[in-house]
C-alpha cells in the first residue's frame, strides 16, 4: 500500500514518537523513508540583516541533527532512508515534495495547540498539510 513514506520534522523532541511511527509504517510495508527538514526562511528573513546568517546556520544546524535522527531511526528498523533539507516555507515545500517525489504517505506530528496558542504560533504547519496534501496524513499528537 506504501512505497514512500514522508516524515517532516522541525527537530523538535516530540519527533521521536512522529518517527517511530513513520518507520514502523515503513517497515511494515516495506517502504522507503523520506526524512524532510524545512528551513523556514520567514524565520531569518525577519531577522535584522546582522543576525540573518546566523539565524539561518542555527536553523541548517539543527535541521542537520533532525535529519541524524530519522537516518538513525530508519536504520534500526531496517528501512531504506533518503533525507533532505529544503528551504521554503514549511507546508508549501512539505506538499510540494510529496508531490514531486511521489510520496504514498505524510507522517507529522502535531502539538494540538489550539486558540490562543495556535494563533501565536502562526497556525499549525501540520494543519495547513493536512488541508492541501496530495496523499494521505497521519497525524501523530505528540506532548
Amino acid at each position: 500500500m506504501y512505497d514512500s513514506v514522508l516524515v517532516a520534522t522541525d527537530g523538535s523532541s516530540g519527533t521521536t514518537e512522529t518517527l517511530a511511527h513513520a518507520t514502523s509504517i515503513a517497515r511494515d510495508n516495506d517502504a522507503t523513508l523520506h526524512g524532510l527538514y524545512v528551513v523556514d526562511r520567514r524565520l531569518y528573513v525577519a531577522a535584522d540583516k546582522a543576525n540573518q546568517d546566523e539565524v539561518r546556520q542555527s536553523l541548517e544546524e539543527e535541521g542537520e541533527v533532525a535529519l541524524d535522527d530519522i537516518v538513525v531511526g530508519g536504520e534500526e528498523a531496517g528501512v531504506e532512508v533518503i533525507t533532505t533539507m529544503a528551504e521554503g516555507i514549511p507546508h508549501k515545500t512539505i506538499t510540494d515534495y510529496a508531490e514531486e517525489e511521489d510520496i504514498d504517505l505524510i507522517v507529522m506530528g502535531t502539538h494540538g495547540r489550539t486558540g490562543r496558542d495556535r494563533v501565536a504560533n502562526l497556525g499549525s504547519v501540520t494543519e495547513r498539510v493536512v488541508q492541501s496534501a496530495p496523499v494521505p496524513v497521519l497525524v501523530v499528537h505528540i506532548e
